[in-house]
């Protein structure tokens, strides 16, 4: 072996512990060591202020060649890649979320702190993310071999995308159930004498033109007449097909009655689709995108046309745009930035790791991470166009104030957008197109993260010989799993077990803690400034220096700055601002995140009390990488003259350690 050139860093031992790059029972290959915190193997992260630059390529180890490990599966086109992570960061939180979320924070002032966090957050930890899996070649819980003794993030984070696959098909069952009965003349929801309306539904619910007459005075409905006082007991026929036909609700959590077998066929009929997307992998799934992708984006367009030609559409989109600049001073407004920018980009469920993963090696995945966040955010904002010209439409018909009609989540989806369908002229077209647009929507969200579960599990427990069988009935049994839990949630109390998964399991807590930790780990324990190497020798150049400060810094405060408002500002869950939920139900809901959250902190102790050896020794072994074949392939010393330009001398030597 060579002389290693000494500096200010402890000389690394001879006998310092080393993993093959090829293997963890071969020892002949060295590790490469990097710049950053954490960078330097076999010596101490070094101290604040101390900065150095450490490159070592990785060569061939002597001997006879190893039997090559068959390739790993790769995108078909780049353009599979990019619209995977369109189909599945581009979901329903664009669409019935973003738009809300502006008009109440300040309308066009919201973007001001959206965009910030989405340059500061959302981008560094989406690059983060789609770099680690290209680099590392693996899924959301192997490419955390890169420092092993947090390989409980993967695990944390393959526990957050099962809970979001169990729950997220619900509202792809809903949206189907709705479109199946929007195939007829009449829309259901658009009157009442159905078996499931009560005596108190009427088709006409205009409360505020009854309180502008005096209360002796009666208006006048297609049925009867109400006084004023009886009008605040009326039902609408929307509201009542969703809770007494879809949901079936029942008294509270402790009351899940029966199943509903309508909604058992939708479920598993939307299970079917999903496998039969996923099932034969990404040469499969790149194709299916391009449709489930770009479908909404022509449904969007349509409706955009479609409502902006409606009466009071131009008010809605005034109310969606109007600027308050006030709302800049609020936390809140900035808190609902932070949480919504973390959603829309699908951050921490390791899903764009797995995506990553199938990347060519040498793909450029710096500017992928760009054009997919101009994508997603002109996405959202498109979408408000779309939600309130058909808002402002439903205002002007009713003769209220917008604010009575803007809604999101559910709301939007299953009660504002099917009620304004109704005042409109060829209803069941409309419908029949919103609903589509929802499933595609969905679907390739909830497909991709099924991928992003599937392409984890596989790489934990690899056999490269298994062959396509494998991988077709693991995601068979995944779908099955994921079907017998969402039985829960096709019963009279479904939901408020979906509500449980939806504001616990994959919550903004939950997503926040995963994303703070990603964070840490690749800066200061592996190295931000050696991270920003292995980037280079992928993409032919550094990133802009501020992502390395985004991750070690900018990132991390950001989030602990929303999650401590999450806890801070924690309330008891509730459904519908009437029902509390009970204790028990609350204690089940943090049940569910913490088994993700705890995966982390159990994982590392677990490791450190297994290790033997000083503590110092320990945490050396265990943050050392694993590489991989393919590291040996690609990063050779000839590999790295050509890649990794020499950088101006500094005050402190550069390190370069060739191990043979």
């Amino acid at each position: 072996m060579p002389p290693v050139p000494t500096d200010t860093a402890a000389p690394q031992p001879p006998d310092a512990p080393r993993r093959d790059a090829a293997a963890a029972t071969a020892a002949a290959a060295a590790a490469p060591t990097g710049s950053g915190p954490g960078g330097a193997e076999g010596t101490e992260p070094p101290t604040a202020g101390e900065e150095r630059t450490v490159t070592a390529p990785l060569v061939r180890p002597p001997g006879p060649p190893k039997e090559a490990a068959p390739e790993r599966e790769t995108w078909t086109r780049q353009m599979d890649f990019i619209m995977s992570c369109v189909g599945f960061a581009v979901g329903l939180g664009n669409v019935w979320r973003f738009p809300y979320l502006c008009y109440k924070n300040g309308g066009g002032v919201f973007l001001i702190p959206y965009l910030l966090i989405v340059f500061v957050g959302g981008i560094p930890i989406f690059f983060l993310e789609v770099a680690l899996g290209q680099f590392m070649k693996q899924g959301g819980i192997a490419a955390w071999n890169i420092a092993p003794l947090f390989k409980g993030l993967g695990l944390a984070s393959m526990v957050i995308v099962f809970f979001c696959n169990s729950y997220y098909i619900m509202i792809l069952v809903w949206g189907l159930f709705y479109l199946v009965h929007s195939l007829t003349d009449t829309l259901p929801w658009a009157t009442c004498g159905h078996s499931w309306n009560t005596e108190q539904c009427t088709e006409l619910f205009n409360l505020d033109l009854c309180q502008n007459v005096s209360i002796n005075t009666t208006v006048i409905t297609w049925t009867s007449n109400f006084s004023c006082t009886n009008m605040t007991n009326k039902r609408s026929p929307v509201i009542e097909f969703w809770e007494n036909k879809v949901l079936r609700l029942s008294g509270g959590l402790s009351e899940p009655g029966e199943m509903n077998w309508e909604m058992i066929l939708c479920l598993l009929t939307t299970w079917v689709i999903v496998y039969f997307c996923i099932w034969k992998g990404v040469k499969s799934t790149g194709k299916i995108v391009y449709f489930t992708a770009l479908f909404p984006y022509v449904v969007l367009i349509l409706l955009l046309v479609h409502g902006v030609t409606l009466p009071g559409a131009l008010g809605g989109i005034i109310y969606y745009l109007k600027p308050d600049w006030s709302k800049l001073v609020e936390a809140q407004v900035w808190i609902d930035a932070g949480t919504q920018v973390f959603f829309s980009y699908a951050i921490g469920l390791g899903a764009l790791t797995a995506l990553g993963s199938y990347n060519r090696f040498h793909n450029n995945c710096y500017r992928d991470a760009y054009i997919l966040a101009v994508i997603n955010s002109c996405t959202s904002f498109f979408a408000g166009f779309v939600v309130f010209s058909v808002l402002g439409f439903m205002a002007s018909e009713q003769g209220v104030d917008i604010s009575k009609v803007a809604e999101s989540g559910p709301g939007l989806a299953f009660i504002a957008y099917p009620k304004a369908v109704t005042l409109m002229p060829l209803s069941p077209l409309w419908a029949t197109l919103f609903f589509i647009m929802l499933l595609v929507l969905g679907l390739d969200s909830q497909f991709v993260g099924v991928e992003g579960f599937i392409t984890g599990i596989l790489d934990l427990f690899p056999q490269p010989g298994a062959g396509s069988l494998r991988r077709e009935l693991t995601a068979a049994l995944c779908c099955i799993i994921c079907f017998l839990i969402d039985l829960s949630m096709v019963t009279q109390g479904g939901m408020y077990v979906f509500q449980l998964f939806d504001n616990y399991s994959a919550s903004g807590i939950t997503l926040l803690w995963q994303a703070f930790w990603e964070c840490v780990v690749i800066a200061w324990v592996y190295g931000a400034d050696r991270f920003m190497d292995d980037v280079a020798r992928m993409i032919g150049y550094r990133p802009l220096p501020v992502m390395k400060w985004c991750w070690a810094v900018v990132t991390p405060l950001v989030c602990v700055g929303v999650f401590v408002f999450h806890v801070v500002n924690y309330k008891p869950l509730t459904y519908n601002k009437t029902y509390v939920y009970p204790w028990w139900g609350e204690a089940i809901g943090w049940v569910l995140a913490l088994s993700s959250m705890l995966c982390i902190p159990c994982t590392v102790i677990y490791k450190l009390l297994r290790c033997k050896g000083s503590l110092r020794e320990r945490w050396q072994l265990l943050t050392t990488p694993i590489w991989g074949q393919h590291h040996l392939e690609y990063l050779t010393p000839e590999a790295e003259a050509k890649l990794l330009a020499p950088e101006p001398p500094k005050e402190k030597a550069t390190l370069f350690e060739t191990v043979i």
